[in-house]
């Protein structure tokens, strides 16, 4: 039975993937600050268990620790929101990644997809207006993330095939505010604090609302592009 792990940052990401898939009855947990969902397709057709564990490499790594408890994985894919370093990639657009950078090591991991130009380095910070233009004149990659690049080290050292699919959450000239004062150590986003400075900011709220509707398009694109690549690999094939 192949067992595919799908790692994600913030629950939000997977919602649509998982009420697509609601009915056939998901198995929730909590380990931590890991939240887990497991789905075993009936035949011995597969189990797809879906993590997220908070932002950031670190985050990222507990979840992968707790997908694979219940056994070795087949392949792994690293999914979630992005942010887009090419003018020409729209908010709330669906990417298939190439290649995936680390920032911090210069590390490139390549994906066991199809060769493409769209390549995603993996920043240790929420990329502002500035850090894209440095990123994506240093490293000509066409996606910043958090995760990605953490999921990819720890699938290679396991000789696991690694995906990447990324939806885009803001687009490259987006003006956002500072996210980064509101992640937590252990990569939890202090949302309630997030919301309180926000409610004094109204000059901020017309990006975050177009954030806020981008964000949901992109999870659903990153549903649909999922359910279509498992089924196409013919890894767990739904009855």
């Amino acid at each position: 039975m192949a067992r595919v792990a799908i790692i994600a940052a913030m629950p939000g990401e997977l919602k649509p993937f998982l009420d697509a898939n609601a009915k056939e009855g998901w198995i929730h947990e909590r380990r931590g600050n890991v939240k887990l969902w497991r789905l075993i397709w009936p035949l011995d057709q597969g189990e797809w268990i879906a993590a997220c564990a908070g932002v950031g490499v670190q985050a990222a790594t507990r979840a992968f620790t707790e997908a694979e408890k219940g056994g070795a994985l087949d392949a792994v894919i690293s999914t979630g929101w992005a942010g887009a370093l090419r003018e020409e990639l729209a908010p709330g657009q669906v990417c298939d990644v190439s290649c995936v950078i680390d920032a911090r090591t210069g590390e490139r991991f390549l994906t066991a997809g199809p060769p493409n130009d769209c390549w995603l380095v993996t920043s240790s910070r929420v990329a502002d207006a500035h850090e894209k233009l440095r990123l994506a004149s240093t490293y000509q990659a066409s996606l910043v993330d958090m995760e990605a690049a953490g999921v990819a080290r720890l699938a290679q050292m396991r000789g696991i095939p690694f995906y990447c699919v990324k939806g885009i959450s803001d687009g490259y000239n987006d003006q956002l505010p500072d996210f980064n004062r509101f992640i937590t150590a252990n990569g939890q986003f202090r949302l309630c604090h997030f919301i309180v400075s926000s409610v004094f900011r109204p000059w901020k709220w017309p990006a975050l609302i177009r954030m806020g509707e981008n964000s949901k398009k992109a999870a659903q694109g990153i549903a649909a592009s999922l359910l279509d690549f498992l089924h196409e690999r013919g890894r767990i094939r739904q009855p």
